[in-house]
């Protein structure tokens, strides 16, 4: 059980120490992987950057992904057999919103260049991979050198989808749960991270970065 999403991040920033003499570049999935991604990128001396993915819900429980999308990319579990007309709308919905937070999240500023470098993915924690799943696959038409993914909890077969991925290089979780039903049952406080804060939290920490540089 995790107190909140600082002490999650505080937790991931210790397991990640190795990676300080690396290149990184350290990718949250907002809203909710933002402020462990913060202190993850303090901690490594790294820059924040966001990754814009959302997962597909299923058409009769909208918390349960079936699949995810990116502004360029989808990718759908291979369980799903939802009709193709409710994908198509989902996936363009999804993308508006996407596109509205790509322009609210680079207001001043591009996105990060990835090539050759040591990414580390990050979110408050996963249920079924997908999203994150995308991410990867998303980041490696970028070249990185590496993509690892971090997270402090997951139901175990979504640690072993993921590590199946040949997107992803490395998986690092802190705790692999039997009886997992959402992320937010371990933690004590999950309050839902506006766009405002999460905006506040990367424009910080990017202001943090460059005055060291």
């Amino acid at each position: 059980m995790f107190q909140d999403r600082t002490d999650a991040g505080l937790q991931l920033a210790d397991r990640l120490r190795q990676f300080k003499k690396e290149n990184v570049v350290v990718l949250a999935i907002p809203r909710g992987g933002l402020p462990l991604g913060a202190i993850v990128a303090e901690s490594l001396h790294a820059p924040l950057d966001v990754a814009l993915s959302k997962k597909i819900g299923h058409p009769y429980n909208r918390e349960y992904a079936i699949g995810a999308v990116s502004l360029d990319d989808i990718i759908l579990s291979d369980s799903a057999r939802i009709d193709p007309s409710y994908i198509a709308e989902e996936t363009e919905i999804i993308r508006q919103k996407l596109r509205k937070r790509y322009n609210q999240y680079y207001q001043n500023s591009s996105p990060l260049d990835l090539k050759g470098k040591t990414v580390i993915i990050v979110d408050d924690g996963v249920a079924t991979g997908n999203t994150i799943m995308i991410t990867a696959q998303m980041v490696y038409k970028k070249h990185p050198k590496k993509v690892v993914v971090t997270i402090p909890v997951a139901p175990r077969s979504a640690i072993e989808n993921m590590g199946s991925s040949n997107y992803i290089d490395e998986v690092i979780c802190l705790e692999t749960p039997y009886n997992f039903h959402a992320v937010g049952q371990f933690y004590n406080q999950f309050r839902e991270v506006s766009d405002e804060e999460a905006i506040q939290l990367l424009e910080k920490t990017r202001k943090s970065f460059n005055s060291k540089e």
